[in-house]
């Protein structure tokens, strides 16, 4: 995992709200951007702020976690 706070590149990515984020506000929301190497996660409010960039396997593992009951 990489955490980054520049936003080098991100006019490149397409934002799409993550389907893991549903809440009643809809503000509320995690976005996330896929390249071939690299999943962008950012929080919707603060779009311009700090990101995390994972590889595909992080993003798998962490997905399965946080879907666990």
């Amino acid at each position: 995992m990489i955490r980054k706070a520049s936003t080098e590149g991100a006019s490149e990515l397409v934002w799409f709200k993550s389907s893991y984020s549903d809440t009643s506000n809809p503000n509320d929301c995690v976005e996330v951007a896929n390249t071939p190497d690299t999943i962008h996660v950012r929080d919707s409010k603060h779009t311009a702020g700090p990101r995390l960039q994972l590889s595909p396997e992080a993003w798998t593992n962490f997905v399965s976690f946080a879907s666990e009951d």
